[in-house]
């Protein structure tokens, strides 16, 4: 007999299991499935993503600032030292205490989980496998993916989990690598070697394109390659890595040997003792049983076709998050389900892909939302009469000032004869938080003068965000 709910959600990362405790808000009968070991909650995001990187990267910058910052304030320390276990282990009681959250926001909002791995069988049925090998089979008017997406793989690059690895072995080094290879110079890849960078590792980046953040503005990317490489990064640009041969080392500590090749047709080669394979990710569809329920997709990138309610080509089946197009952001995912679920429940909710903001937590952080100064150039605008840009740099805010950190600026984007954010762009501390103005007032098509007729509290790190928009508007900052 197969257990029936209204919905089934294969899947709880941010994505699923937003989307199955709003459906059940909605007085949807609901199950979410997940397959991760442990029985753990959260996904790719909570539990090998953003949740443990973030935690990383937090105590890796309090390393950093204890042995080189605190004394420009006045705060004498000596003696520090790493305590790695310790930085792991808070690290996963960090991810731990959400993921058991998420267990109860699961009770608490009456969604069943079901563990094991979700299989569809066609007819609105789904078939659950545990890890014992036991089989159970729910059915449902409505099916849910919500599955992810995985660390890319190069077919001259295999991952080993131990010498050459994805993004969640590089979250679990018991040791810091002597050299720490990156192949691949997008955000993952710059967020993890800044945690072992600070650590003490030395970081090579090797990057097949002209430039590291092709999804950033590229001024903004200019200035991160600048001060990344003054934090100590190595970066090889338009170089393309062709292999790599690892060797035992010594006292039992195996070493590697990319071999690469530069843009005029230079062989190179890099030795470490780790390599972190960071080019990207794909949705992750291994064993749903797609092409056995009908459901159509990209056999090339994974990807699975949906209309604006999500729906796939078979109609109860639907599919968000990494596994359809867009962005591969939790937040991104979040929403869908929230999309998902209301307009499965008869409701009709919004949802603005133009609006999606995105952020990089290396130091300074890097966020934005909107066109990128490329991306608005390639719509035919040109500087001046077609579009206008305000800068501001945070080595001008006092609020900056007093927190010693100044790195960056304030980039905004508007359209010339209308005044309408095109697109926002910060480099400096706390970007992250930053930029959620710049979301709100685009989100109701606002102009850079709304931002700049604020009032912004002072001293604080958003009057630079107000200032970059009188830029924008006027042609000139006060303070700048």
């Amino acid at each position: 007999m197969s257990d029936k709910y209204n919905l089934v959600v294969i899947g709880a990362g941010p994505g699923g299991y937003v989307a199955a405790i709003r459906a059940s808000q909605l007085g949807k009968k609901v199950a979410c499935v997940e397959r991760r070991a442990g029985n753990a909650l959260g996904g790719t995001c909570l539990n090998v993503g953003c949740i443990p990187s973030k935690a990383l990267l937090d105590s890796s910058e309090l390393y950093e600032v204890a042995r080189h910052k605190m004394a420009r304030h006045g705060v004498r320390v000596s003696g520090v030292s790493l305590d790695l276990p310790e930085m792991m282990k808070r690290k996963d009681g960090v991810v731990k205490s959400l993921t058991g959250g998420i267990a109860m926001l699961f009770k608490k909002n009456k969604v069943t989980p079901h563990y094991g791995t979700g299989r569809l069988l066609g007819g609105g049925k789904v078939e659950v496998t545990a890890t014992d090998g036991t089989k159970t089979q729910l059915e449902a008017d409505h099916v849910l993916l919500a599955t992810g997406s995985e660390s890319t793989e190069l077919p001259f690059l295999k991952f080993d989990g131990k010498t050459v690895v994805s993004s969640t072995e590089a979250l679990t080094f018991d040791a810091v690598p002597k050299h720490l290879i990156v192949v691949g110079g997008g955000y993952i890849g710059l967020e993890l070697g800044s945690v072992w960078r600070r650590l003490g590792a030395e970081v090579t980046v090797i990057e097949f394109l002209p430039r590291i953040l092709t999804i950033c503005d590229g001024e903004i990317a200019t200035q991160v390659h600048k001060l990344l490489a003054k934090q100590g990064f190595a970066f090889h640009l338009d170089t393309k890595v062709t292999g790599a041969t690892v060797q035992p080392g010594v006292l039992g500590v195996p070493t590697v040997t990319v071999t690469a090749q530069a843009k005029d047709g230079k062989e190179m080669k890099f030795t470490g003792d780790k390599v972190l394979v960071a080019v990207g990710r794909r949705p992750y569809t291994a064993g749903l049983g797609l092409d056995e329920a009908g459901v159509q997709y990209d056999k090339k990138t994974g990807k699975i076709p949906v209309d604006k309610q999500f729906r796939t080509s078979v109609p109860n089946v639907s599919a968000i998050g990494d596994l359809i197009d867009g962005p591969m952001l939790a937040h991104k995912a979040s929403e869908e389900g929230v999309a998902f679920a209301e307009m499965l429940a008869g409701h009709k909710p919004h949802l603005n892909y133009d609006c999606i903001p995105s952020a990089i937590y290396i130091w300074p952080e890097v966020a934005s939302v909107g066109l990128t100064e490329e991306q608005v150039q390639a719509t035919g605008r040109a500087k001046g009469d077609g579009y206008k840009v305000g800068k501001f740099p945070f080595a001008a805010s006092g609020r900056a000032k007093a927190l010693d950190d100044t790195d960056g600026f304030v980039k905004i984007i508007t359209d010339a004869k209308t005044d309408r954010l095109l697109g926002v762009h910060i480099l400096g501390p706390r970007a992250s938080d930053l930029i959620a103005e710049a979301v709100a007032v685009m989100e109701y098509h606002g102009s850079a003068e709304d931002i700049a007729r604020m009032i912004h509290g002072h001293p604080s790190l958003t009057e630079s965000v107000g200032e970059a928009a009188r830029a924008a508007w006027l042609g000139m900052a006060i303070h700048a």
